[in-house]
């Protein structure tokens, strides 16, 4: 690359220095001479292989700028191919947390709903084992009401009968 931007730049010295030349060249021929110097078959010679060598210069910059072009779309494309590839892989990953992220939600809300259940269950048999001990302790005094009860009766029919006189049978 750096020899073709070599040759474009001294293109034009090399122009000019044959400009040069064949005006000398014209100059001493005669003035005449120099505008029909130029239709001299060497000189067309020349001419013709100059334009010939600037032809193929150009289709053999143009040839390498086509293959320049081709390798920077190529290395374009596979740029891209990679930021893509890296986007998909950063979706995949993040897709792949946001999953965990649920599941380990789901697992945290089950162990909690577990967890209530487990409490609610404990909940009702302390309020059932409560309600059988108030039960049974209504019962006990029920019980000891109906005894006392029973003894103030019996009491009371004992001193009944000790404090009536006996009457003697007569």
């Amino acid at each position: 690359m750096s020899a073709i931007l070599r040759a474009r730049a001294l293109l034009p010295c090399l122009l000019a220095s044959l400009l040069l030349a064949g005006c000398g060249t014209a100059s001493s021929n005669g003035g005449a001479g120099g505008a029909a110097g130029g239709a001299t078959p060497g000189g067309q010679a020349e001419e013709a292989a100059e334009r010939a060598e600037e032809a193929t210069k150009k289709r053999e910059e143009a040839g390498e700028i086509a293959k320049d072009r081709e390798v920077l779309a190529a290395i374009e494309a596979k740029n891209k191919e990679q930021a893509a590839e890296a986007k998909a892989k950063k979706r995949e990953r993040e897709a792949e947390a946001k999953a965990k992220k649920r599941e380990e939600a789901s697992q945290n809300a089950a162990k909690k709903r577990e967890l209530e259940a487990e409490e609610k269950v404990k909940a009702q048999e302390a309020a059932a084992s409560l309600k059988a001990r108030e039960e049974a302790s209504k019962k006990r005094a029920a019980r000891t009401r109906e005894e006392a009860a029973r003894k103030k009766k019996q009491s009371e029919s004992k001193t009944t009968t000790s404090t009536t006189p006996a009457t003697p049978p007569g």
